[in-house]
């Protein structure tokens, strides 16, 4: 499990663009600070192309995520799927939630090995945003990877629906 940071849970490097929904909560199970049980990940972003960024989470899970015996549950795996492709939205500076998603569980995700989780930006067409991201193994092995359509959300909407958070 990634290690906690109590003081930030992204990088320096995403400071002053607009905060993912789950980021403003801080409870996040996937990357919020204030969650004792969450996963406490961290992503870097590459924003090298604007208009195409790339985050990725190094991270390893022990048997408290576990589903098959030495293998995380595969909700978590979707878990992890869709939290990486969330990370996009922040560097194309939209607030945006999970519409739609699709995974390939292709081979078992094993407990206590180092792994890599990397999503991308495929497209945008109006409100939508479309993702992928995957889990790789050590040696580069692609073990689930998935699909993803976003909807950008407007933040009078937000408001008018009583979600205030650290920047309203």
């Amino acid at each position: 499990m990634a290690t906690p940071d109590t003081t930030r849970h992204t990088p320096a490097s995403m400071n002053g663009t607009t905060p993912t929904i789950d980021e403003r909560a801080s409870h996040c199970f996937g990357c919020g600070p204030a969650n004792p049980q969450g996963l406490h990940l961290i992503f870097t972003t590459d924003t090298s192309d604007p208009a195409n960024p790339i985050a990725t989470c190094h991270f390893q899970l022990d048997r408290l995520h576990e589903g098959p015996p030495g293998h995380i549950h595969g909700g978590i795996v979707a878990t992890l799927l869709d939290e990486a492709m969330s990370k996009l939205n922040r560097p194309l500076n939209v607030l945006a939630m999970t519409r739609h998603m699709e995974v390939d569980y292709l081979r078992p995700v094993p407990l206590y090995q180092p792994l890599t989780l990397t999503s991308r930006h495929l497209s945008r067409e109006g409100r939508k945003l479309f993702h992928q991201a995957e889990i790789q193994s050590p040696e580069g092995q692609v073990l689930a990877r998935a699909k993803g359509l976003f909807i950008i959300i407007d933040k009078a909407m937000l408001a008018a629906a009583g979600f205030t958070g650290p920047e309203d």
